[in-house]
């Protein structure tokens, strides 16, 4: 067992846990903080260049952060083709990734040149925004259309300087698929969205099986 891992009882003597320190690596064939915090939606995002060339990539860390305004972020490891139209135009779409277009979302994560068009790679068709002019996926249910907040490079505790960005956005501008709507709500399961889980390439499905309602509790009087 590497030096990094413990294996013994933790505080409340209960039970034993594997233990390590981050800075010492976790000594497991596969980064467990990525399969612990997940399963996670997938930031399918769209974004065009200054040039025009349209650019479609996938974030595994990617979330809503803000309900009014509505605002979603995600984290690309490193300064992509996709970071830099976001930075430059200052806008980009969000589209959900389904069970039915698995394929294409994966097809489209492949490490490109920036003037290859990951649509016409995942064979996908773009359309136009009605309020911005980055593409959406026309296959999917789901797109929001987004302007940019700001764009935050990750630091560790003490400062330093991580090679992750941030890109914070909001959502100026939403596209449903109707068949999605059900008395007025939006029906999460129908649509299939997959999440991404752990090791080098876990997903999951959502579907009505997993569905349980839980209302919050109620102030007391």
């Amino acid at each position: 067992m590497p030096e990094a891992l413990v294996f013994g009882p933790c505080e409340d003597n209960l039970t034993d846990r594997r233990f390590y320190r981050v800075a010492d690596g976790h000594g497991l064939p596969h980064d467990p903080f990525k399969a612990i915090v997940g399963p996670r939606p997938i930031g399918w995002i769209s974004s065009r260049s200054l040039a025009g060339v349209a650019n479609l990539a996938p974030f595994s860390f990617f979330n809503a952060l803000s309900s009014n305004p509505p605002i979603i972020g995600f984290s690309s490891d490193g300064w992509k083709d996709t970071v830099q139209n976001i930075s430059e135009t200052r806008e980009f779409g969000w589209n959900l990734a389904t069970a039915s277009l698995a394929r294409a979302m994966n097809e489209s994560s492949a490490t490109v040149p920036p003037e290859v068009d990951e649509f016409d790679l995942a064979g996908l068709r773009p359309t136009e925004g009605l309020v911005t002019k980055a593409p959406l996926v026309a296959e999917a249910p789901v797109s929001f259309e987004c302007k940019l907040s700001e764009i935050v490079r990750v630091k560790d505790h003490q400062g330093a300087a991580s090679p992750n960005w941030l890109v914070i956005g909001e959502v100026v501008g939403v596209h449903i698929d109707p068949a999605f709507l059900v008395d007025g709500l939006y029906d999460t399961a129908a649509a299939a969205p997959i999440l991404r889980g752990g090791g080098p390439g876990d997903y999951f499905n959502v579907g009505p099986d997993q569905k349980f309602v839980m209302f919050r509790p109620k102030t007391p009087a």
